[in-house]
């Protein structure tokens, strides 16, 4: 039997390198807690010719706002949006189509194109996009984005202006996600600030750092970037494809990421069974499919976000000092995120509630990988490390 003495001086250990974590993640992590930066509408000097790539596959019910946005986008130079209809099964190509009448100008053109049948190796939206760019020639940045994205008529002069300014091979925005419903209130905030902690802005948008992400809501790359990585063939199989993109582009360029101001999704996850879904996607293609990585994962998320809340409630002495001043940390470095979706202040101290979600998500999806489920993804199945 272990005397009780060592069991108070563990958790009183353990809870003090919780707070310490903390600290260091307010003080030194990239000032990810920040939930910035965001482009404000500009306009640059130059309106180089763009091309927008939209990969679709069954998006009948949000295609025709995304294409209306992008229709009437204020930008002086040649725009051409692509459309690439991903082997739908419903009204997808025929919606884009049909809109290709509302163009009011020679500087607007709109293609669709009727996706091929995917090759081995590729992810679906990877062999999408790489069509698409394949007929975007002549075009100096390549914007791509997803089919349930609306636009910000001025987004496209401010992305081109920043990447312009900056000399940037890449310039990706977070878009503002949905959060109507009381699963996205209670859940979406908490998956940007989880990808704010795993990508510190600050360290992406850094060229002396290695680390390196994007979203794909937007994504606009500069011809010279696709040249050099010898096209999104370069990160084929991925499926988190934006991340692994922007890593390939900042091994040779510079790139920046940050919150949209100017485009949001229309995508809805009504229920938490629908965010289930959506985080246990990649979140084991996150870990490399490793259980020392999942194991190693939830040590750490126990020690840093669960442990501090348990010892304030029922542990004693310094332990219960030490978890009160974690779990104050971690609301704080909560509340800049709950700002920007609008959400209150008192939802702060239940986010280790909300990653407790995120995290059995996690387990989830890695049970569902080694019973030979896979991932599987709009009507598609990837087997294996090489999905």
């Amino acid at each position: 039997m272990v005397p009780r003495q060592w069991h108070v001086a563990d958790v009183t250990t353990l809870t003090a390198l919780s707070l310490l974590i903390w600290l260091y993640l307010l003080l030194a992590h990239g000032r990810f807690w920040r939930s910035g930066p965001a482009l404000e509408p500009t306009r640059g000097v130059g309106a180089p010719a763009v091309a927008v790539v939209v990969p679709a596959r069954d998006e009948a019910a949000l295609i025709g706002q995304t294409l209306r946005s992008l229709l009437v986008q204020d930008y002086a130079g040649p725009l051409r949006i692509i459309v690439v209809d991903d082997a739908s099964s419903d009204a997808t190509g025929t919606i884009a189509r049909s809109m290709q009448q509302q163009i009011r100008t020679p500087m607007r053109l709109l293609t669709v194109v009727a996706g091929k049948p995917r090759p081995p190796g590729w992810s679906g939206k990877l062999w999408a996009v790489a069509q698409g760019i394949a007929e975007a020639e002549g075009a100096e940045f390549v914007l791509l984005t997803d089919a349930d994205i609306v636009h910000d008529p001025r987004h496209i002069a401010t992305l081109v202006a920043h990447a312009e300014r900056g000399d940037l091979d890449l310039v990706s925005e977070m878009v503002a996600l949905a959060c109507d419903s009381p699963a996205e209130r209670a859940l979406v905030p908490a998956f940007v600030f989880f990808f704010q902690l795993l990508y510190p802005f600050d360290w992406v948008n850094d060229p002396l750092r290695a680390t390196a992400a994007g979203a794909g809501g937007t994504m606009l790359l500069h011809r010279r970037a696709l040249r050099r990585i010898g096209g999104v063939s370069a990160v084929r199989g991925a499926l988190i494809d934006d991340v692994a993109l922007a890593a390939a582009v900042k091994r040779g360029g510079r790139i920046w990421l940050g919150h949209s101001t100017q485009a949001r999704s229309l995508r809805a996850y009504p229920t938490a069974a629908d965010i289930w879904r959506m985080v246990s996607r990649t979140a084991y293609v996150q870990l490399r499919f490793s259980p020392l990585l999942l194991i190693g994962t939830v040590l750490a998320m126990t020690l840093t976000i669960l442990l501090p809340p348990l010892a304030a409630v029922f542990g004693h002495g310094a332990a219960r000092w030490f978890g009160w001043l974690a779990w104050g940390a971690m609301a704080a470095a909560y509340q800049p995120t709950l700002h920007r979706f609008r959400r209150s202040v008192l939802w702060a101290p239940c986010l280790p509630v909300v990653a407790a979600f995120y995290l059995a998500a996690t387990i989830g999806a890695a049970v569902n990988h080694h019973l030979g489920r896979g991932v599987a993804w709009r009507g598609r199945a990837y087997q294996g490390a090489g999905a």
